[in-house]
């Protein structure tokens, strides 16, 4: 069998899609062999088998699965595209491997989809597989199963998500089929093994008995944690390691790292989220407050049902847990509590972190409810409080608990005390910090000394808790005063102690703490946070501490935190000062006498009060240096402080004296261990002589060094309260003045902010101005430690001082404080102290408003006031609100307590009343304040709200909730924000507004962030659902936020997000990634409160960089212009050379004029390249905007600055217009110095322009104009052409200048329009302008219209873009338009195309309005332009074109190779033009201005001027082709890219090279083809060719006819060069037919035309005699077989009729075959030299017989004559034969075929019939009833031939009786159908030929153009080569008369016909050889053919005159 063995020649691919099973099993088994062979995983072979690997393992023959699956796997494994195939391949896999009764076929297909998961593909086989679980087989379900053990098993829980598979498992338990069962049991024990309890939850319901069988196995299962056996690819280096340890023996580590995979998963997490508040009883919040205790009761069991839902979805729950509290707090019935209690408990466990925001109004109550002493009610509070503790940190609730410690009740304070220290159990060192530990630790320790031995307990548990987080050195600094027994005992309770952290928190020890676990340390790391900040920002001071604390150490061994790190909080802090601070008795004034004499020498005490001065001041100096030698320990500070106090004391007269005094004081200070008691001694004196001009400065040096040795906060109360005792106002204001400089000293920490200010107060209402001054200057200092929340004590002060206070703060605003350079004090005995300092400042840097003491007004919040903010009357809310404001601004400060308030304001915020919205707002902001960073506990009950505000519709609501958010975020901080889902939620809501408020606010907010809590990430999927907002802002911003997301998230989770995005949305989102990739800024340093100011300033900033340095990395050609090809794709980046042109020509300040020497305009090597790319990449933003914003103004800036002087830069960007008048003037004087740099920046100077379009000022406009027609004169004169980039960044914006009202601004812009033509393909000009005509500016729009005009008039109709037809009929839109200037504009723009075109017009133009089409044939006629004026000048001007390319060609060698692309959508161009540019010239390609249409009248009159010209031109041609094209491969490669970037432009793109293929030049034609060969060849890129089929082919015929007739008879042409051509030609026919898709899109007619120029070649005996022609046959014979194969199927061939035969047009291909015996009768084939015709003939014949048998004769209704050929006679004969043989045929087709003949008999009755109804027809009454009549006969008779009868008749006649035909066809039958009237089917509405004819009739199509005489003569030479006549012999042939007696009526078939449709497309590239059928089918498919007599001769003129032209040519 042939067949059989045929599928051996075909390659591999084609074999592994064959038909037959062995032919695909070898392909698969090469397939193998050759995937083996491979090295490299991204050869190009890979790509080949992309969209086959599904069909090898999908296969239906099971053993050629098998191979085929071995095949797909080394696939999968080896090669690098084969991710692209994850989805299809595994679902087949699912669905047609696992169900394989062969066990290998499974395991291969399991090993397929493990492998893919290797290969980073793990969630889409996951997806796979999880769908599979829904198969109805359960051999698949259970296979599904499998695998994903095995994955789970060898990749492990990170990279297997359990959380879906948990979800099926319940249901997979429940299957009948036990296989399935018992799959769902191995899995549940792999996944158990990963995640241990937490499966448990999930699987709770299934049946017992399975549950139990689980349970046993789980407990075999080893404890150990699991560990991956196999790794990602990604991930292989690190398998590697691991093995290494392993052989090392050391385990450690890898220990250690999957320690922390176990708590990954959280049993919570799999769980589903129940909603319950939808379920509570209707009645429950009545029956809650029920009298009867059954009720409530009742009430209280139903929450309960509800809450003990593992997980709840998030919803209010306000009402719901304020009722239970009141249960808790005010029941009297103690089981009804206890049941309350268990509710909470079940909120806070479900809801989790969501509780977080009720906790704070619950704990007090529960903590005081404690007074119960039942066992159950107080366990159940226990639960409930531990439970609530882990949704919220102990920051938040301290406050509450801290105030029961006071409680009297000792069940209180004992059960606080033990949920302390449980709490405790949960922080770590870093959750636990100082600022907390210290009020617990105080409170706590009054509790260790209780009379009640259980508090006592409870309090040293919570001690020794404490101990074992933080570690001693912590803890030590708080337990200086507890006796040596005590601290034992908390030593020992400590070391009981069992942290839930202290372990790795591997094994949970007590499940209910341990599962929020990991949530709960990043939450109370929030409570830290604050602290955090203190600790890390590095202050002087040997930080030892810090480090420790802040990176959270492991928490057991806390230890090493500080060399007794807290012990000088004690010191430095207000309320540690008591534990470290030396306390002394006052002594009496003996025993200081006393202990003075033993350490002074005796004579110095005696003096000490001597009269002479003299005496006193030998005494002080020996008191000096007796002091300076004694040792600390030993000086006796307060006895010597006495001594010097002793009288006169500090009332010394003499100043040497005293101001040795107050130095020896100063010495004692800072030598001894100085007290507060000696202190108090000496103040007095000080502040007495503080304003002393020649003691001052001696006593405030004392005073700075007592300061350092009692702290500052107390010394400093002390010195104020003393001097503002006093009157004298001198020592006031230095007092104030020395406080200043000791807070500066010092820094802030511990001050009594309230306690100065009442001074301060003093100060500034006193009548010395140096006191108020000192004041002032005082408040200054604190105003750098405090911030503007300082301002609130001072408002009430008057105008003029608060000015002053102001203008102060004003001063210090924007600096930082000094760091503090004392305060470390020097008596405590170890370096403790040096330590602390460190953060001692940052406490006062950011706490500074916690000194401020604050106001309690919960007490103020009365229910009333509540219940008023809440009324139905929006006047009593408005009160309400109003005395809430009233409250917190007489607080200033308030307390973090504010009682039900937050409840009521929550109400407001969605308050009907808009007004009341924005008060609620204000008060908010103002709560803010007051709180301080305590409002960080209210953020989820009142500030996730305020977000919901930004929803608001109304703008001023919004902006004061954005206001409000920003307050309260300043307080705050953004963690608190950050965490939960709450600003998810709020993003999810699809509100524009709130999405794009929020997320302007995020992106604000997150850059300033070091670090973000991971929620964040829950926000993502709602960021991508706004990044397809269809609102158009939400989308802009969610684009501005993307880089500051992943700044914190990083790309890959970002990335990885997108999984579950539909794929289109994927694919965009992912796009954004990139750029956003691209632009994302790095994380800030520091956490300085400066940060956000710097980050929002430098944010443009980073988006510098990337233009900078790529602007010299790029590397490209020399030459540095761009090349118009070059420029069209990237866009982005042209924009942003223009920018950095502009940029140059700015500043002109004086100092710089040395520097304006230089250049202007700086080369950048590949600049402007670099910028396109970089726009192409989106790496900038594309220069696009309805008024330019400033991000635009900064990116050029930024591009500008690499490539334009800095001072012309700043003239430039300067905000007064007349900087930029001098940066033109400047540009202008340059211009021709610098032509280099003006075209290397031109793209940013012409976006600079472009911004100069939007100024308002006239006069730099007019400047920009006058400059832009230089800079396009001097582009023309250097050839320049401008890029597509630099094109779009400009001409729109150009054009909208055209409507100026101004005259002169608008010619010079039309000015500019004409010069831009010069250096811009005008048909792209004509694009843009046509835009223009879109405006709503009518004078715009007249403008632009005209211009249309001007350019069609000077290029020809080719210029209209997309099409002429489409161009004109937007045009004519137009006419109709309100504005009479644009009436008329349109109006003359057609008119002028008319003047080009003729009436052609009219049919371009399409239907108008009758109004509309009176007016322009009212202005046709008065134009008396008749339509020869136009070519004249066309013709006029070409010359001087031609002559110009060829004088500048020698610099066409310049322009630098560059890409098709941008040049791809040039159409005017002539092909001569297109054909050098394609050859490296790009220059030429826009020197050919207009169109070059062939217009023979011309070239007859102006044969002189044609013959000078031509020569040359050709001959220049010839000369320039010839080197570039030897080496066509950089060309295509440089094409490549364009293809890839397919923009919107890619059809015209296409166009454009398809035209090419046409050209008359080789090379053009030859790299047209490789490039559409490359697009062919790539699977991906094979469909950007739909829709452009027929075009193509159309242009591949046209090409094989130019050959044909013109090339092969050329002597001069090399015919190697023409066997490429024809080799690029098949080799690119074959592609195409080989991707089905496109064959079929060819429509017949181009096909049979395409078959035709075939044919033609494999009968040209020229190429046979060539060495290669052979081959080319052998080739064209193949790609025959393909258009047959694939094209549209009326095309036939015999081989393939049996599988065709139902789906051709049989009777078609018999009017063809019936016309080709008609006209070769068997006699005359007989003649022929070669016998196949006459054999092809009969063979195709016998089949269609054998496959119709005798049906075949009903396929005749097509031909009218049957007799004129022996087709009928032939195909009975042939019948008859076959009858004969088989003999079983029924005689019912001979029957009919007798009917026939009986039929023809009667026909000479029918003549009479039909004569007398055209007499009827053809007298004027009776027209109408011989119509009818001849409709029924025709009707009747569906055969009946009516032809003879019109053939004698005129067109006209004929035309009117099909007219008159059609009507009364639809008068009777509606329009349904397309009339039958020659008895033809349906669809295909025929002509009859003539029977004189000799030549094949015209075949019907749709199509109704008609067709010329061309089409026939084209087939008649074609048939008579197919039978090997000679066509040369044209006299033999008929007459042409007979040929044309009778024009078609609607007929198309063959290309030529369709060629109307495309040939606007294909015209560019038609000039040169434009051949003389094309034209005469020009001319008649133009409609204007009346008479046969007429075309006829039209047919001869032609022709002579082609024949003139050609011999004048030669």
């Amino acid at each position: 069998m042939g067949d059989d063995s045929e599928w051996l020649k075909l390659p591999i691919d084609q074999k592994c899609e064959h038909k037959l099973w062995k032919a695909r099993l070898n392909g698969y088994e090469e397939a193998l062999k050759i995937f083996q062979k491979i090295k490299d995983e991204k050869s190009p072979e890979w790509s080949k088998f992309l969209g086959l690997i599904k069909k090898f393992v999908t296969d239906s023959n099971a053993v050629v699965q098998l191979k085929g699956l071995e095949a797909a796997l080394v696939y999968v494994e080896n090669a690098h595209v084969a991710g692209k195939t994850t989805g299809e391949v595994v679902s087949g896999v699912v669905s047609k491997v696992f169900n394989q009764p062969k066990a290998k076929a499974k395991e291969l297909g399991i090993e397929i989809c493990l492998m893919y998961i290797e290969i980073e593909k793990g969630e889409a086989v996951q997806e796979e597989l999880l769908k599979g679980l829904d198969n109805k087989n359960p051999k698949i379900v259970v296979a599904c199963i499998e695998t994903l053990r095995k994955a789970l098993s060898e990749f492990g829980s990170k990279i297997i998500l359990l959380k879906p598979i948990i979800k099926v498992l319940p249901k997979l338990f429940e299957s009948r089929e036990k296989a399935i069962r018992d799959e769902a049991k191995l899995i549940a024990v792999e996944i158990y093994r990963w995640i241990r309890d937490a499966l448990r939850p999930p699987l709770q319901n299934i049946n017992s008995v399975q549950l139990k069988e689980l349970e046993e196995e789980w407990v075999r299962l080893p404890t150990g944690a699991p560990k991956p056996s196999r790794f990602l690819r990604s991930q292989q280096e690190l398998e590697a390691k691991l093995e290494q340890q392993q052989s090392a023996g050391g385990d450690a580590e890898g220990g250690g790292d999957d320690g922390d995979e176990v708590p990954q998963i959280d049993a919570y997490e799999l769980l589903e989220a129940v909603e319950i508040l939808s379920k509570l009883p209707k009645d429950f919040y009545d029956k809650i407050e029920a009298k009867k205790w059954q009720e409530r009761k009742e009430a209280l069991e139903a929450v309960e049902v509800l809450v003990k839902n593992p997980k709840l979805e998030a919803g209010d729950y306000a009402d719901l847990v304020k009722a239970l509290k009141k249960v808790v707090g005010k029941d009297t019935n103690v089981m009804l509590v206890a049941l309350a209690a268990k509710c909470l408990t079940g909120l806070a466990v479900g809801l989790r972190k969501k509780f977080g925001q009720y906790a704070g109004h619950v704990v007090p109550t529960i903590l005081e409810k404690f007074k119960e002493k039942k066992p159950q009610v107080v366990q159940a509070l226990q639960e409930a409080i531990d439970a609530i503790f882990l949704t919220t940190t102990l920051q938040n609730i301290s406050e509450d608990v801290l105030a029961v410690m006071d409680n009297k009740n000792p069940t209180i304070k004992q059960q606080t005390s033990l949920f302390i220290a449980r709490s405790f159990r949960h922080c770590t060192a870093s959750t636990l910090p100082k600022s907390l530990l210290k009020p617990f630790c105080a409170a706590l320790l009054k509790h260790i000394n209780d009379s009640a031995p259980e508090v006592r307990d409870a309090a040293f548990e919570a001690l020794g808790t404490a101990l074992k987080v933080v570690g001693e050195k912590a803890v030590n600094p708080f337990l200086a005063d507890v006796d040596k027994l005590k601290l034992d005992k908390i030593k020992e309770c400590s070391e009981k102690v069992e942290l839930v952290h202290g372990k790795k928190a591997g094994l949970p020890a007590d499940k209910k703490e341990f599962k929020p676990v990991p949530g709960r340390t990043a939450a109370s790391g929030a409570a830290g946070d604050k602290d955090m900040k203190d600790i890390s920002a590095p202050k002087p001071g040997p930080l030892k501490k810090a480090p420790a604390t802040k990176a959270g150490g492991p928490p057991k061994k806390g230890k090493p935190t500080a060399p007794g790190g807290t012990g000088s909080t004690g010191t430095k802090n207000k309320k540690g000062l008591e534990t470290k601070e030396i306390v002394e008795p006052e002594l009496s004034i003996e025993i200081c006498e006393e202990k003075a004499s033993v350490v002074l020498p005796p004579t110095c005490i005696q003096v000490l009060d001597s009269s002479n001065w003299k005496e006193r001041l030998a005494c002080m100096e020996e008191f000096q240096k007796a002091v300076e030698l004694m040792d600390r320990t030993e000086m006796p500070c307060q006895a010597l402080v006495r001594m010097l106090a002793k009288k006169p004391g500090w009332k010394e007269t003499n100043f040497q004296v005293m101001q040795m005094k107050l130095h020896i004081v100063a010495l004692i200070a800072q030598k001894g261990n100085f007290s507060k008691t000696s202190a108090q001694i000496v103040l007095d004196g000080l502040v007495d002589k503080i304003g002393d001009v020649k003691c001052g400065n001696n006593a405030k040096e004392a005073m700075t060094a007592i300061a350092e040795a009692c702290m500052l906060p107390w010394t400093a109360e002390q010195v104020m309260s003393m001097a503002f005792s006093q009157k004298n106002p001198k020592n006031q204001s230095e007092t104030l003045n020395w406080l200043s400089n000791a807070i500066k000293e010092f820094g802030f920490s511990g001050l009594n902010v309230k306690a100065f200010i009442s001074n301060v107060k003093t100060a500034l209402a006193a009548t010395n101005p140096a006191v108020r001054t000192s004041a002032i200057t005082l408040l200054g200092v604190m105003y750098l430690y405090v911030g503007p929340s300082l301002r609130m004590f001072f408002e009430d002060e008057k105008p003029a001082l608060l000015s002053q206070i102001d203008a102060e703060f004003e001063k210090m605003q924007g600096q930082s404080p000094p760091a503090p350079t004392r305060g470390i004090s020097k008596h405590s005995t170890s370096g403790t102290d040096e330590g602390e300092d460190g953060d001692e400042p940052d406490d006062g840097g950011n706490d500074v408003v916690d000194l401020l003491p604050r106001t309690e007004i919960s007490d103020k919040i009365t229910s009333e006031l509540v219940s008023k903010i809440g009324d139905k009357n929006w006047k009593i809310r408005k009160e309400g609100l109003d005395e809430v404001a009233g409250i917190i601004n007489e607080a200033k400060f308030i307390q973090p307590n504010i009682g039900e308030l937050p409840t009521a304001l929550k109400g407001r915020l969605n308050d009907s009343n808009k007004i009341l919205v924005q008060q609620t707002l204000n008060i908010l902001q103002q709560l803010a304040i007051a709180m301080g960073p305590n409002i960080k506990q209210h953020v989820k009950n009142l500030g996730i709200p305020i977000i919901t505000v930004l929803g608001d519709s109304k703008n001023n609501v919004r902006a004061a909730a954005l206001a409000t958010v920003n307050a309260w975020a300043e307080q705050t901080g953004m963690k608190e924000w950050l965490e939960g889902e709450d600003l998810s939620e709020e993003l999810k809501k699809e509100n524009p507004f709130l999405r794009q408020e929020l997320l302007g606010w995020l992106a604000e907010k997150l850059p300033t962030l070091r670090s973000t809590p991971t929620d964040l990430i829950l926000c993502v999927p709602h960021l991508y659902s706004c990044l397809e907002d269809r609102n158009g802002d939400v989308r802009k911003k969610a684009q501005d936020a993307l880089p500051f997301f992943m700044m914190h998230l990083g790309y890959e989770k970002m990335a990885k997000a997108t999984g579950k995005l539909k794929p289109t949305s994927k694919d965009q989102v992912l796009a954004m990634l990139e750029k956003a990739k691209a632009n994302m800024p790095a994380k800030p340093a520091a956490p300085t409160k400066t940060t956000s100011k710097a980050m929002g300033g430098s944010a443009p900033a980073k988006f510098q960089p990337a233009s900078a340095p790529a602007e010299d990395s790029v590397s490209s050609s020399a030459e540095p212009r761009p090349d118009p090809k070059k420029a069209k794709a990237p866009g982005v980046s042209s924009k942003a050379k223009s920018a950095q042109g502009k940029k140059v020509p700015s500043k002109t300040s004086l100092k710089e004029d040395e520097d304006k020497s230089g250049p202007i305009f700086i080369v950048v090597p590949n600049g402007k390249e670099q910028r396109m790319k970089d726009e192409k990449g989106l790496k900038v933003l594309k220069w696009n905007f309805t008024t330019p914003r400033d991000e635009y103004i900064e990116q050029l800036k930024t591009q500008m600055s690499s490539c334009v002087a800095k001072w012309l830069q700043d003239e430039m960007f300067h905000s007064d217009f007349q900087h930029h008048n001098k940066a033109l003037a400047v540009m202008v004087d340059h211009l021709e110095c610098e032509k280099e740099g003006v075209i290397g920046c031109l793209d940013l100077i012409l976006k600079w322009l472009t911004l100069r379009f939007f100024d308002t000022n006239t006069s730099v406009l007019m400047k920009a104009l006058e400059y832009l027609k230089l800079l396009f004169t001097l582009l023309r004169e250097e050839e320049y052409h401008l890029t597509e980039n630099e094109a779009s960044s400009f001409i729109p914006y150009l054009i909208l200048k055209v409507g100026e009202p101004k005259d002169v601004i608008r010619k010079d812009v039309r000015a500019i329009l004409n010069r831009m033509c010069l250096v811009y393909p005008a048909s792209k000009m004509f694009s843009f302008i046509m835009e223009g005509t879109k405006s709503k500016n009518s004078k715009q729009r007249a403008e632009c219209l005209e211009e249309l005009g001007c350019l069609v008039e000077s290029y020809g109709m080719n210029v209209c873009q997309p099409t002429p037809g489409k161009a004109l009929k937007e045009i004519a839109i137009h006419i109709g338009d309100r504005d009479n200037a644009v009436r008329n504009a349109a109006l003359n723009t057609i008119v002028t195309v008319y003047n080009v075109h003729g009436d052609q017009v009219f049919k371009l133009i399409g239907n108008l309005s009758e109004k509309d089409m009176s007016m322009l044939e009212e202005r046709i006629k008065r134009s008396a332009k008749r339509p020869s004026a136009a070519p004249v000048k066309q013709v006029e001007e070409k010359p001087q074109r031609t002559q110009s390319i060829s004088s500048n060609s020698n610099m066409l060698r310049k322009g630098p190779t560059e890409d098709m692309s941008s040049k791809l959508k040039y159409p005017p161009f002539a092909s001569l033009s297109q054909a050098r540019s394609m050859s490296g010239h790009p220059e030429a390609a826009q020197m050919v201005r207009r169109e070059f249409q062939l217009d023979l009248d011309e070239i007859e009159n102006d044969n002189g001027t044609v013959r000078c010209e031509m020569p040359e031109l050709v001959q220049h041609k010839l000369d320039d082709i010839f080197e570039p094209v030897l080496i066509p491969e950089p060309k295509i490669r440089a094409v490549s890219p364009h293809f890839d970037d397919m923009h919107s432009n890619t059809a015209s793109t296409i166009n454009f090279i398809i035209s090419q293929v046409a050209s008359g030049d080789i090379n053009t034609s030859i790299q047209a083809l490789t490039q559409i060969d490359e697009v062919l060849r790539q699977e991906d890129k094979a469909e950007a060719m739909s829709g452009h089929i027929d075009q193509f082919l159309i242009a591949t015929f046209m090409q094989l006819r130019l050959i044909y007739n013109t090339h092969m008879a050329d002597e001069k042409l090399e015919k190697d060069e023409i066997i490429k051509l024809y080799s690029c030609i098949i080799g690119n026919m074959i592609s195409l037919f080989q991707i089905e898709s496109l064959a079929r899109e060819a429509s017949t007619g181009v096909l049979k035309d395409l078959m035709h120029g075939l044919i033609t070649l494999m009968l040209d005996s020229r190429i046979e005699d060539l060495e290669e022609g052979q081959q080319v046959i052998r080739s064209v014979n193949l790609l025959v077989v393909k258009v047959l194969e694939n094209g549209t199927s009326s095309l036939l061939m015999v081989r393939l009729l049996p599988d065709t035969i139902n789906s051709i047009n049989l009777d078609r291909i018999l009017l063809d075959i019936h016309i080709f015996m008609k006209v070769f009768p068997k006699e005359k084939l007989k003649q022929c030299k070669s016998e196949f015709p006459i054999r092809t003939l009969k063979t195709l014949l016998h089949t269609l017989c054998k496959l119709k048998g005798p049906k075949i004769l009903d396929h005749l209704t097509m031909i009218d004559n049957k007799n004129e050929s022996e087709l009928e006679a032939h195909l009975c004969r042939m019948m008859k034969h076959s009858m004969d043989q088989t003999g079983s045929k029924s005689d019912k087709e001979t029957e009919k075929g007798a009917s026939r003949l009986d039929e023809k008999s009667s026909k000479a009755k029918v003549n009479d019939f039909l004569a007398e109804i055209f007499k009827k027809i053809g007298s004027k009454e009776n027209t109408k009833e011989g119509l009818a009549e001849l409709y029924e006969y025709k009707k009747k008779y569906s055969d009946a031939d009516i032809e003879p009868f019109l053939k004698n008749s005129s067109q006209f006649f004929q035309s009117y009786v099909e007219r008159g035909l059609r009507v009364i066809e639809m008068e009777r039958e509606g329009k349904g159908r397309i009339p039958t009237s020659t008895g033809i089917s349906p669809q295909m509405e025929v002509t009859c030929v003539p029977t004189s004819t000799s030549t094949v009739s015209s075949i019907g199509n749709t199509n109704g153009e008609e067709v010329g005489p061309s089409v026939y003569l084209e087939r008649l030479k074609i048939l008579r080569q197919r039978c090997g006549l000679d066509n040369a012999k044209q006299d033999d042939r008929p007459p042409l008369t007979s040929l044309l007696s009778k024009p078609a009526v609607p007929t198309v078939a063959s290309s030529t016909d369709m060629l109307h449709s495309k040939l606007s497309q294909l015209r560019e590239s038609r000039e040169q050889h434009q051949h003389s059928d094309l034209d005469s089918n020009q001319i008649h498919s133009s409609g204007t053919m009346t008479t046969s007599s007429s075309s006829t001769a039209n047919i001869d003129d032609l022709k002579k005159r082609l024949e003139r032209i050609k011999s004048s040519r030669k």
